[in-house]
């Protein structure tokens, strides 16, 4: 092994919670497997799940994913939180210095790039071909792979937790700290490797879906007929290509800092750790424009549907996206006002941080309106829907204090920072892909998940939030600093005991999604799996392509690619009162499965665990291993698909033109 400053096993060792917590994991993940294997479900599992180039498959492996990973993540909050609320004075609470450094590093990393990222190309994956009338993404094979790349850093991140130990750097990693002076041991490698395989597999999404969009769109859907969420993703993922480079390229940087003692980052050998701050925050920003114009676009979905009105503004608000597309890259010095750039550098971030505060609010007004004299129905979708327009903009009211450059100089690198963080993340990104988690559920297995629990869900989240991050608002203005592991002041421990109630309300919120999944699991296990086809609108007012189709969608999405005529493609079907055909059908063909971007996932996976352990043989063996995947896939892979019958289709047309004319005459 090659590094003599960390003990493998040392955290289990010495730590007794991170034993007992891998012990805890290794339990759960022997019950999974053995469930699977004594119950028959590996062959189905195998060729219908971890082999499938289905994008609506894969869309739900990378949500179950992000449940995980919420889950994981959330647990790192609540340690923080429950910590805090005991580290009255120097040597209080809980956890070990080094060890809070590790969590609050972790619960970062997870929440950005496992749990939200990970979530987002989730409801990508599944809604857009629907949305556009495409049978598929452009590259499935591609997709496949994304979604083991992005598995194995997720598995990688969290082997740190019994072997070696993570980053006590925090989310974005700054050197001095994170070179190999000031963190000699495994922690910012496995940071390093975990997020250049997310990253490359983040990368390869945006590619694809880039391309699905722009060429795959059905005939009379020209860009300006396309639904907002779809023009969402175009700008999400165009500026995924634009900063993930970048910031793949600062991890090389630091590798090589690390690694083979370069000075990029060093305070010597003219290196400057302001290069790195300047890298990770032109990435940085734009990400979370990356995050949340997916979040306006699953808005601008659902509020239409539960007003039973047109959206609002439908030109303005693309063009809204598109000049955020374009500020978002003139507002990242907001985030070091305080580190030396000048006053006229300093006046101008400003002012751009000023100004993309417009087009944001223009899509608050389109909303409303489109809210505005509709019939409302106030189902979970909706419910989280209201809960985001309320908090984000609260969030953002706060971001416009922080633009402001004379007093960044107050509110810098305190805890009102990470407020208005959390803010805008929970109360626009989480909040608006939980709302499409909940719209989307029915079109995805045929029936809605449990009301009552969504809407306790609901209000346990929202309550729950207010309760655990205005106090922060509160400490941050009297001096409590981000990443804090104890304080001095005993005025500031009721604002903390009170955090830890709010984190606590959250987490019922949590159990209660969990729950619902449950009861979805058991309904589909009394099902054998074997969901029936179900009707095509479950919530009555659908507008969109996605809702034309059964509930769950066929492996083929649409027997007969459609017409687009409209921005509300279905909404005009229903009006013009077309029918669904049910003869005169041709053979489909489809991609062929694929087990190559799985092995090339493992691949990767030990690899990264090679590379943070210096294990040079297994690192070359592993590459080795991943390009002959590649290679094999290329040269001898089934790149000619198959064909599904057309008496295959007509009969599961014939299956859901029964169930639509059941639900008319109902």
């Amino acid at each position: 092994m090659g590094d003599p400053t960390a003990a493998p096993f040392e955290a289990l060792e010495q730590v007794p919670i991170v034993l007992y917590t891998c012990l805890a994991i290794v339990a759960i993940a022997v019950l999974v497997v053995a469930g699977i294997l004594l119950l028959g479900w590996w062959r189905a599992l195998w060729h219908n799940w971890i082999t499938s180039v289905d994008h609506k498959r894969l869309g739900i492996m990378y949500v179950v994913l992000a449940v995980i990973m919420l889950v994981r993540g959330f647990a790192d909050a609540i340690m923080m939180r429950t910590h805090q609320a005991m580290a009255l004075g120097e040597g209080s609470g809980y956890l070990p210095p080094e060890h809070y450094d590790q969590i609050f590093t972790a619960h970062g990393v997870i929440m950005i790039f496992f749990m939200a990222t990970p979530l987002l190309f989730g409801l990508f994956n599944f809604v857009i071909p629907l949305q556009i009338g495409a049978r598929d993404v452009a590259f499935p094979f591609l997709n496949n792979l994304s979604f083991w790349l992005t598995f194995a850093g997720a598995i990688l991140i969290n082997i740190s937790l019994g072997i070696g130990n993570f980053g006590r750097v925090g989310w974005l990693a700054y050197p001095p700290l994170s070179g190999l002076s000031g963190s000699p041991d495994t922690g910012v490698d496995y940071y390093i490797w975990s997020l250049q395989l997310s990253g490359v597999a983040t990368t390869m999404g945006a590619i694809n879906f880039l391309v699905t969009i722009f060429k795959m769109r059905a005939p009379g859907m020209t860009l300006m007929k396309m639904p907002i969420f779809c023009w969402s993703a175009v700008v999400s993922n165009a500026l995924i290509l634009m900063i993930y480079p970048v910031l793949m390229a600062a991890y090389i940087f630091l590798t090589l800092d690390r690694y083979l003692g370069f000075h990029f980052f060093t305070n010597d050998g003219a290196g400057n750790p302001m290069v790195w701050i300047n890298y990770v925050w032109v990435f940085g920003h734009p990400e979370v424009y990356v995050l949340i114009l997916p979040a306006f676009g699953i808005l601008s979905e659902i509020v239409p549907v539960f007003s039973s009105k047109r959206l609002f503004g439908y030109s303005a608000m693309i063009w809204a996206l598109l000049v955020i597309l374009v500020l978002s890259f003139l507002v990242w010095v907001h985030h070091f006002f305080t580190m030396g750039a000048g006053v006229a550098v300093n006046t101008f971030f400003s002012i751009m941080t000023m100004i993309i505060s417009v087009p944001t609010g223009v899509k608050i007004f389109n909303w409303l309106f489109t809210m505005y004299k509709g019939r409302l129905r106030f189902e979970p979708p909706m419910l989280w829907c209201m809960g985001m327009i309320f908090t984000f903009v609260g969030g953002g009211l706060t971001g416009v204090m922080l633009s402001i450059a004379a007093a960044d100089w107050a509110y810098h690198n305190s805890s009102f920072l990470v407020a208005h963080f959390h803010h805008t993340i929970i109360g626009g990104v989480v909040f608006a892909y939980l709302a499409g988690f909940v719209f989307w559920f029915p079109k995805a297995f045929g029936f809605k998940l449990n009301r009552f629990l969504g809407i306790v869900s609901f209000w346990c989240w929202f309550v729950g939030f207010y309760v655990a991050f205005f106090p922060l608002y509160i400490v941050g203005l009297k001096g409590a600093t981000r990443r804090m592991q104890h304080y001095l002041d005993p005025s500031w421990q009721i604002y903390y005991i009170v955090m830890v109630a709010g984190v606590f309300i959250i987490a019922i919120g949590i159990l209660s999604l969990i729950l619902q999944l449950i009861l979805a699991i058991i309904h589909g296990c009394k099902l054998k799996g074997n969901l029936p086809v179900g009707k095509a609108d479950p919530w009555g007012d659908g507008r969109s392509l996605e809702w034309s189709v059964s509930s769950p969608p066929p492996p083929y999405n649409f027997a007969i690619v459609p017409q687009v005529s409209t921005t509300d493609a279905y909404w005009q079907m229903k009006v013009e009162g077309k029918s669904i055909k049910t003869s005169d059908f041709q053979p489909i063909h489809m991609p062929s499965n694929t087990a190559a971007g799985f092995w090339i996932g493992i691949f990767a996976l030990i690899l990264g665990f090679a590379l943070v352990w210096h294990i040079w043989w297994l690192v070359m063996l592993c590459f080795i291993g991943a390009v002959a995947s590649f290679i094999c896939y290329s040269f001898f892979g089934d790149h000619d698909g198959y064909y599904i019958p057309a008496a295959e289709v007509q009969k599961r047309e014939e299956a859901f033109a029964r169930i639509e004319a059941k639900g008319r005459k109902a």
